[in-house]
């Protein structure tokens, strides 16, 4: 009798052991399962391929945004120096007009 538990579990052990053929759909559910882990690598490569172009398209940007208000300040700055000059020639007019005008009412009295 104290065979028989040992009987049961080689049984048990023999048959789990025993040769069966695979089931038709494992072939495949393991080349989905392949193809599901390469997607992910192949996914991931253009995850990093986007967000190297995006990473690129930001820099560019921003660099092309910097050169545009470089060369606002630029413009500003030499709009400035023209407003100056016409102030300086506008304001030498007008002491001209105020001296001859000066002069024109002492002539005059």
């Amino acid at each position: 009798m104290e065979h028989e538990p040992l009987d049961d579990f080689e049984r048990e052990l023999k048959l789990t052991l025993e040769r069966r053929p695979a089931p038709p759909s494992l072939k495949r559910r393991v080349i989905e399962r392949r193809e599901q882990r390469r997607h992910p690598q192949t996914t991931m490569i253009w995850m990093r391929l986007a967000a190297a172009l995006l990473i690129v398209a930001l820099l560019g940007g921003g660099l092309r945004w910097g050169l545009q208000r470089q060369e606002e300040r630029r413009q500003g700055e030499a709009a400035r120096r023209q407003v100056m000059i016409a102030l300086r020639i506008t304001g030498h007019a007008l002491n001209q007009v105020n001296s001859r005008l000066t002069a024109h009412n002492r002539g005059g009295e």
